[in-house]
């Protein structure tokens, strides 16, 4: 094949006319608009054949790139936005192209003054690189992101490969498929290829599976496929998946590694019960992306087979190993920039995989290269894996000819004992160890680097304390905090768990993935930063249990715990996903009533009104337990709000001018509200807009470019604080808090301290609820500075406690 093959998806767009090729949450594009974009970006990147490199996001313009770069017959090198740097450094790109970038073209770089026009940066002028007139794609091998070895794929592999899956899949014009996949691993790649042949539709979105949005967009666009590694299938069930109603889906396919046989058969059958049909697919980057399917009808029989052959390709046995044959084969692999000038070095792909075959039908058995020796004894690490996830066990097993290792979900004496009965091996041979998650990659797959080498018990790593705290079994390389569920409760154990181990943070640690967060280990600085709001709140507790027990009188912790709060709501709770925001109510209304239950059960001053948290509307139970019921109520009305979709994006296109609304709301009715002190502060009606504040206070802090939205909130609180708390300490807790949040995301603060700002904040509801059954027993006879310090302890314990038994239950 030359240079100057055809690759009907990229160069015939236009033909598909004006059905839609790409639709996002914010817009559309036809095939005819796409068509012309993709000329524009052409033409940017000239005549001669350069090496560009894409940092993919699954968005228009990364699309646009590509279908440019293959259409100008650029060989286009895919990548995770964390590869760039290693992948610059290796292969010494002549075009980078990442994020979204200005389409319009304005000229080439010189080679000693390389140019950037937003996102695209050109490294040099026309190329340095002599490249093959067959080479058109490049892709990594895996999940990890530091190896430079790539894939070399032609355009005749491409084209080839999307022709066969759509003639599979059965891929219409009429289709609309959503990217659940990144764009630069190959099977999420393969999604986008094959269905562009076709004239299908592309609904783009980078959001996941367990987010309230990505079902929005799959039932408002009318979505016809969903696409998945087995990951994605435990999030899947994890969100009710067969419970949902998705009339439009036609399809769905699993890649990416092995299924469990049940899940595959449980798919199937409820895709047979709602009209869709369930493909397990195998393949492999060296094959483009699929070698075999299995068709729907044979799940059932066949729940633990790979299927056929691809249209065009051949699967065949060679001493036990699967071989496969097609046009699908790459060119062969790169590690340096002078392998990117070389031809076809494979012929045909030696999958590693070892199979069986059966009335036609494929299965994968284990891998070639997951045998092992020790002490003369053959062990297939895989069927260590299967037959201890048929004895409860859920293990990844890893070793050489010295031993296994064994990461255990559950007990490892148990994985020791089963192990030697399966295979013979002596105690000593056999290292297992218990883990609360299984390390992946970012692809699904087991890491097995990660699994050889467990972290010291008395340090965990990184992935352990993601999962420990939040309570999860499967922490895949690129999860994230905030990908994972995380909210502000367990925001603060977290970080000062993570700065335990890795010293300082990132300030945008949240969204950082675990991977990323691995590499700071050994890396300590002197002195930590801590998050300010964890200071606030540890600080806004001492204070108002000081406060009340009459130790000091500052009063406004509790108003300022209100602003925080807001705070964290945005920071933690949005994009807004109610179900979320329930889950977070639940958190805080739950412990609460029932504390108040026993409370009501021993002193005449807690009512049914305080259990059922409605008291600061009746006032007929104890006062003191307002806070949590204005908190609780706040949120309800939001998880009522972000029902509506309408809402929903509101919120997310424009969070700054929601947050105002919210705010303008809430004053108004403030404004509304009459009475003593309490009614006008201490009610929902009364206080909400403090949680409000906060809530505009942090989209104020995410939007550098614009103090003007800091000043306002700042206008905001000097004109409505001063002379309306009928208290000078309260009104400067407040207003002082406030400012601290917008000034300084964090503090330094010595590393003995950050244990007990920890336990403090994490405990602040503890301590709140439980201070009001404890200072009265000792005042007056005990001196008002141990009160404080008793009931600051006894609400630590009973938080200790409960979150011992809530992780014993999980």
């Amino acid at each position: 094949m030359t240079a100057t093959a055809d690759l009907g998806f990229a160069d015939d767009l236009a033909v598909h006319g004006n059905r839609f090729a790409l639709v996002t949450e914010d817009g559309s594009l036809t095939y005819e608009e796409l068509d012309r974009r993709v000329a524009a970006a052409c033409e940017r990147l000239g005549t001669t054949r350069r090496l560009v490199l894409l940092a993919a996001e699954n968005d228009i313009d990364s699309i646009v790139a590509y279908l440019a770069a293959l259409r100008g017959r650029h060989p286009v090198v895919l990548a995770a936005a964390a590869q760039v740097p290693a992948l610059v450094s290796a292969y010494d790109p002549d075009v980078v192209i990442s994020g979204s970038w200005d389409d319009r073209h304005e000229g080439t770089a010189h080679d000693s003054d390389a140019r950037t026009s937003g996102t695209w940066i050109e490294r040099h002028h026309g190329t340095v690189h002599d490249l093959h007139p067959e080479l058109a794609l490049l892709l990594s091998t895996s999940g990890t992101t530091g190896s430079p070895k790539l894939v070399r794929l032609s355009l005749d592999s491409l084209t080839a490969n999307a022709a066969a899956i759509a003639t599979y899949l059965d891929i219409r014009p009429s289709d609309r498929a959503i990217t659940s996949l990144p764009l630069h691993y190959c099977y999420g790649l393969s999604v986008v290829n094959s269905n562009l042949a076709r004239g299908a539709g592309l609904v783009l979105t980078g959001r996941s599976v367990i987010e309230p949005e990505f079902w929005d967009l799959v039932r408002s666009h009318g979505v016809t496929s969903l696409h998945g590694v087995p990951h994605t299938f435990g999030l899947l069930d994890g969100v009710g998946f067969a419970g949902m109603d998705v009339p439009s889906l036609r399809y769905v396919t699993q890649a990416g590694g092995r299924l469990a046989p049940a899940d595959v058969a449980r798919y199937a059958a409820l895709g047979l019960e709602r009209g869709w049909q369930f493909f397990v697919m195998y393949g492999q980057t060296e094959a483009t992306a699929r070698m075999a399917y299995l068709p729907p009808q044979l799940a059932a029989t066949h729940p633990s087979a790979i299927g056929v052959a691809i249209p065009g390709g051949e699967l065949l046995l060679d001493d036990g190993e699967l071989v496969f044959r097609g046009p699908n084969v790459m060119l062969g692999y790169a590690h340096s920039p002078a392998d990117l000038a070389l031809g076809r070095t494979t012929f045909e792909l030696r999958t590693g995989d070892l199979g069986s075959v059966e009335d036609g039908v494929y299965s994968v058995t284990g891998r070639k290269n997951r045998f092992v020796k020790p002490f003369g004894l053959r062990v297939d690490l895989d069927q260590v894996e299967r037959s201890l996830l048929a004895d409860g066990l859920r293990v990844a097993c890893t070793g050489d000819d010295e031993g296994l290792v064994v990461a255990v979900l559950g007990p490892a004496d148990r994985a020791v004992r089963l192990i030697r009965a399966l295979t013979g091996l002596p105690a000593s041979a056999v290292r297992a160890y218990s883990v609360t998650s299984i390390p992946l990659l970012s692809n699904g797959k087991i890491d097995y680097k990660a699994v050889a080498a467990p972290q010291d018990p008395e340090s965990a790593s990184v992935r352990e304390i993601f999962a420990t705290v939040l309570g999860v079994r499967s922490v895949p390389s690129d999860a994230t905090f905030n990908s994972l569920g995380g909210d502000s409760l367990r925001y603060v154990q977290m970080t000062v768990r993570l700065q335990r181990l890795l010293g300082d943070l990132p300030r945008d640690w949240p969204t950082t993935p675990v991977s990323s967060l691995e590499e700071l280990r050994g890396r300590r600085g002197r002195l930590p930063m801590i998050d300010t709001t964890i200071v606030l709140r540890a600080l806004s507790i001492l204070l108002i249990v000081g406060s009340h027990v009459g130790f000091f009188k500052l009063l406004g912790g509790a108003h300022l715990l209100l602003v925080v709060a807001g705070w964290n709501l945005a920071r933690f709770l949005l994009p807004a996903d109610p179900v979320r925001i329930l889950r977070a109510t639940a958190f805080i209304a739950v412990p609460t009533s029932l504390w108040l239950v026993y409370r009501a059960a021993v002193t005449d001053d807690v009512t049914l009104d305080n259990v059922l948290l409605v008291n600061n509307f009746t006032r007929v139970g104890a006062a003191g337990y307002w806070f949590a019921e204005v908190l609780v109520h706040f949120l309800l009305l939001c998880a009522l709000v972000f029902v509506i979709p309408a809402f929903r994006r509101w919120e997310q296109r424009h969070g700054y001018a929601f947050a105002l609304a919210l705010l303008g709301l809430t004053l108004a009715l403030r404004f509304t509200v009459e009475g003593d002190f309490f009614m006008r502060n201490m009610t929902t009606l009364g206080a909400a807009w403090f949680i409000a504040l906060g809530w505009l206070a942090q989209r104020s802090a995410i939007n550098h470019a614009a103090l003007w939205q800091k000043g306002l909130v700042v206008v905001v609180v000097v004109a409505m604080v001063p002379g309306r708390m009928e208290d000078l300490s309260r009104e400067i807790v407040v207003i002082a808090g406030l400012i601290l949040l917008l000034s300084l995301s964090r503090l330094p603060v010595p590393r003995a301290l950050l244990t007990p700002l920890s336990l403090l904040a994490s405990a602040s509801l503890a301590i709140y609820l439980t201070h009001y059954a404890v200072f009265p027993h000792l005042q007056p006879e005990v001196p008002a500075a141990i009160v404080w310090v008793v009931c600051i302890a006894v609400g630590c314990a009973v938080w200790s406690g409960i979150t011992r038994v809530a992780r014993a239950a999980r």
